[in-house]
């Protein structure tokens, strides 16, 4: 009988005992070299839900990457060789990019970080929660290099986006009758900008909570944000990292709303929301801003980056800026 594999099998069959696919695989061609990651665990937060939000649980990884045969003879050196260290590191960075919500969208970012390498032929990425059920919840994927070279690009291949200037603006500046002849401005010396509010000034909902207070006043500044945005068609209220980056790129303007990026870093911005000009210098750093400018308030201390301060009334941006090389 032809011996036959299946997606299933092979998935099955990758996280086995070598004798196991030995086995499984009487009659086959002669199958790949192998390496693996066994019971890899993780404190991490990840999920969906409101609950598993502000806290870690225990994420199990198991990997298997099929690699390329040596074409010569490794006399023993590491670097001929895939480095179990590109297993671990793809992991480690990718929980570390950002707070995610499915297991899937963590599985299959692992997956293309490891197929960049180029020994790697195939990989098997089992991912499971140990803390939200009696058993490991879980997922399990496998990606080839023929899967997803054609959408990846190895890092340095990527265009490259542009430092953009992240301008704070205060609710007198957000309502200065200036507003359109500072984008004017911008628009002709092409600087890509984000403008970052803070709420507006109004009383705010006091919630007994942290984490609701939190969402409270994140949702505040989103509101406000809002109120830019109709000041001038210009400004496009933007949640998402990659659509920031998209908008630096093409020389658009953004109003940064800020819950999803807040909410889902990794590393808290160890200030308060409702300190939105303290929150704006933070996403400075985030997003690898030139500089920061405060407009109708003062910038505040510990910047690790250059900073104008320009009053409410500024007859322009670009004259305080430093010229363009």
């Amino acid at each position: 009988m032809k011996h036959r594999r299946t997606a299933v099998s092979d998935i099955t069959l990758a996280f086995e005992h070598p004798e196991a696919r030995a086995a499984a695989t009487v009659g086959a061609p002669t199958p790949p070299d192998r390496i693996s990651l066994r019971d890899h665990v993780v404190e991490v937060e990840i999920g969906a839900f409101q609950s598993e939000r502000g806290t870690t649980q225990r994420v199990c990884f198991n990997v298997v990457v099929e690699v390329a045969p040596p074409v010569a003879p490794l006399d023993d050196d590491v670097d001929r060789i895939l480095s179990y260290d590109t297993i671990t590191d793809a992991i480690a960075l990718e929980l570390k990019a950002e707070r995610l919500n499915l297991l899937e969208t963590l599985a299959e970012r692992i997956a293309k970080r490891i197929l960049l390498a180029p020994q790697a032929l195939r990989v098997f990425v089992r991912v499971e929660k140990l803390d939200r059920g009696p058993g490991a919840l879980g997922v399990e994927i496998v990606r080839s290099r023929e899967q997803v070279q054609p959408h990846v690009q190895a890092p340095e291949e990527k265009e490259a986006v542009p430092h953009p200037l992240v301008i704070y603006l205060s609710n007198a500046a957000v309502h200065s009758p200036r507003l359109s002849a500072w984008i004017d401005e911008l628009e002709a010396a092409g600087w890509p900008a984000i403008f970052c509010v803070g709420p507006a000034d109004l009383p705010a909902p006091v919630a007994a909570a942290p984490a609701a207070q939190r969402r409270i006043d994140l949702l505040a500044i989103e509101q406000n944000a809002w109120v830019l945005a109709g000041r001038d068609r210009r400004c496009v209220v933007v949640g998402s990292r990659t659509e920031l980056d998209w908008a630096a790129r093409h020389r658009r303007f953004s109003v940064w709303a800020p819950s999803k990026i807040v909410l889902d870093s990794v590393e808290s911005p160890g200030v308060e929301a409702r300190d939105a000009a303290a929150l704006a210098l933070w996403f400075a750093g985030v997003v690898s801003a030139g500089r920061a400018v405060f407009i109708g308030e003062a910038a505040p201390e510990g910047a690790g980056l250059p900073v104008v301060s320009l009053p409410a009334e500024s007859p322009g941006i670009v004259q305080a800026l430093p010229r363009r090389g």
